[in-house]
C-alpha cells in the first residue's frame, strides 16, 4: 500500500492519546503466559507484533483471551501454564516481524524440557540472535540456529546461572538472561555497557518476584528458582509511538500538541531531553504512576531557532528507536546534528542507517554515515519524494513527519509497516491537522 502524506497547510494542535506501550506489552503478555493464576491486562498495543506475542503464548499452552477494550488498546485475560511449563506446540512458532517476541521467548524456552522452534518473516531473519542464544548456552540450554539467525531450535536444559558482561545495551539481552535466570539455581546478573530500557525490572515485582539493581555498576539481577504469580496490569502510552507525534509538532510552524498518559521512563525519553537541547518547546506534567511506570502530559510545541547537537553514544540506548525522527528533525535545526555509536541501526528491521542517510539524501537533504555515526546538516530544504518504509515501522512514520516540512508530497511504501507499532499514526496525526 502507498500512503501519501502531504506537506502543511499550517499548524498542528490538540490533543491524542498514543496507542500502548510496544515493550510493556510484550512482558506483560510473557509474564502472564509464565505466571500461575489468571492475570488481567488492559491498555495492551493492539498492533502486529504483540499479536505475535499473544499468537505464540497461545500455542505454548497459555489460556488467552482478547477482546476490544473500553479505554485505549486490548483487554486481555491470559490464564498461565505456571509451574506445567509451555507445551510443545506442532509447528514452529512464528513471531511474524517482532524481534522482542522471538529473542524473550528464548528466555522463556531454555529452561523447560522440549525442543521448540521460533521463525519470523525475512525481516526478522536477517536481524542477529547470537547474542541471545550465546548466553542462554553458557547457562545450559542448547540452540540450534541458521548461521546465527532464524529459524532457531531450542532444547531446553536445566540452567546454571550465570553472571554475564553484555557486550551491548539490550532490554532484549537483559530480559532474556534475566527470565531464563528465574528458574536457575542461584543468582543471576546482567551488567550492560550503558543503560538499556528497565520495563523488565520495573514489571517483574507485580508478578511476585524482587530484582536487584545497582545503577552505579549498571547491574541487575535475579535469584532463581522463582515462580511468577498472577498480576494484574495497566499498559501507559508508549512514549516511542509519542515521539513522531512530538517530532511534527517541532517542525511544523506554531503548533503545539499535547499526548496523554505516556510513560516517562527516563530510560526511554532520551529524545525529549535531546529535543530540548535543540531548542525545541517541551513540556511534561508527571501524572499518577501506571504501576511501576511514571507517567503524565507531554506537551510540545514548534520553536524558532532550532539548532544542531551531538547525540553521545551514551544516550543512544535511551532513544535507539527515535533516531529516524531525530534525523529529520535536524533538517529543521540550524548546524550539523550527529549521531555516535549508533551501529545497533544496522540490525533493526532494516538497516536503519543507511536507510536514514538514502531517504534524507532523496528528500534532498545533506547526510554523512559512517559504521557507527551519523550526521545531518541543516537546515535542509525538503523535496517531494517517493521512499521505501523497507517494512520498516519507524522508517514511514518519520518520512510522514518529513513530508509536513517538504514542498511536495512524499509517497510512502509499504505504508502497512505502521501496523507493527502504531497502526493509527496517519488517523491521529490527521486529527491534529495534518493532511
Amino acid at each position: 500500500m502507498i500512503h501519501t502524506a502531504m506537506p502543511a497547510e499550517g499548524p498542528l494542535a490538540g490533543t491524542v492519546r498514543v496507542p500502548g506501550d510496544k515493550s510493556i506489552s510484550h512482558r506483560a503478555v510473557l509474564f502472564a503466559a509464565m505466571a500461575e493464576g489468571t492475570s488481567r491486562l488492559t491498555g495492551v498495543l493492539d498492533s502486529a507484533d504483540v499479536r505475535s506475542t499473544l499468537n505464540a503464548v497461545a500455542a505454548l499452552g497459555a489460556v488467552v483471551d482478547v477482546s476490544r477494550g473500553h479505554g485505549h488498546g486490548l483487554d486481555v485475560t491470559v490464564t498461565g501454564w505456571g509451574e506445567r511449563g509451555p507445551r510443545e506446540p506442532d509447528s514452529s512458532i512464528h513471531c511474524g516481524n517482532s524481534g522482542t517476541t522471538c529473542r524473550l521467548l528464548m528466555g522463556v524456552l531454555a529452561s523447560w524440557p522440549g525442543t521448540f522452534t521460533l521463525d519470523g518473516d525475512d525481516s526478522l531473519r536477517r536481524r542477529p540472535m547470537l547474542r541471545v542464544t550465546d548466553p542462554l548456552t553458557l547457562m545450559g540450554a542448547t540452540f540450534a540456529t541458521t548461521e546465527g539467525h532464524l529459524p532457531v531450535t531450542v532444547s531446553g536444559a536445566a540452567l546454571r546461572a550465570l553472571r554475564y558482561e553484555s557486550p551491548v545495551a539490550s532490554a532484549q539481552v537483559k530480559t532474556a538472561i534475566l527470565i531464563a535466570g528465574l528458574r536457575a539455581q542461584g543468582v543471576t546478573t546482567v551488567i550492560e555497557p550503558a543503560p538499556s530500557r528497565d520495563h523488565t525490572e520495573r514489571l517483574l515485582p507485580a508478578f511476585g518476584v524482587g530484582v536487584g539493581r545497582d545503577a552505579g555498576s549498571r547491574a541487575c539481577w535475579v535469584e532463581g528458582p522463582e515462580a511468577l504469580q498472577a498480576s494484574d496490569v495497566s499498559i501507559p502510552a508508549d512514549p516511542s509511538s509519542a515521539a513522531f507525534i512530538a517530532g511534527a509538532a517541532v517542525v511544523v510552524a506554531d503548533s503545539r500538541v499535547r499526548m496523554t498518559s505516556v510513560a516517562l521512563n527516563p530510560t526511554r525519553t532520551g529524545f525529549l531531553r535531546v529535543l530540548e537541547r535543540m531548542g525545541a518547546d517541551v513540556e511534561t506534567v508527571v501524572g499518577n504512576a501506571t504501576g511501576a511506570e511514571p507517567t503524565g502530559t507531554v506537551i510540545v510545541g514548534y520553536a524558532v531557532g532550532l539548532h544542531g547537537t551531538t547525540v553521545r553514544a551514551d544516550e543512544i540506548a535511551s532513544l535507539v528507536d527515535e533516531v529516524p525522527l531525530l534525523a529529520v528533525v535536524a533538517c529543521a535545526a540550524t548546524g550539523v546534528t550527529r549521531f555516535d555509536g549508533v551501529s545497533e541501526l544496522r540490525v533493526k528491521e532494516s538497516d536503519r542507517l543507511a536507510a536514514i542517510a538514502d531517504g534524507l539524501t532523496a528528500l534532498g537533504a545533506t547526510v554523512r554515515a559512517g559504521e557507527d555515526w551519523l550526521e545531518v546538516d541543516g537546515p535542509a530544504r525538503l523535496h517531494g519524494a517517493r521512499l521505501s518504509s523497507l517494512d520498516d515501522h519507524r522508517l514511514a512514520m518519520a518520512w510522514a513527519v518529513a513530508a509536513l516540512t517538504a514542498d511536495g508530497p512524499v509517497e510512502i511504501e509499504p505504508w502497512e509497516a505502521v501496523d507493527v507499532s502504531y497502526p493509527s499514526f496517519a488517523e491521529d496525526l490527521a486529527s491534529l491537522g495534518a493532511r
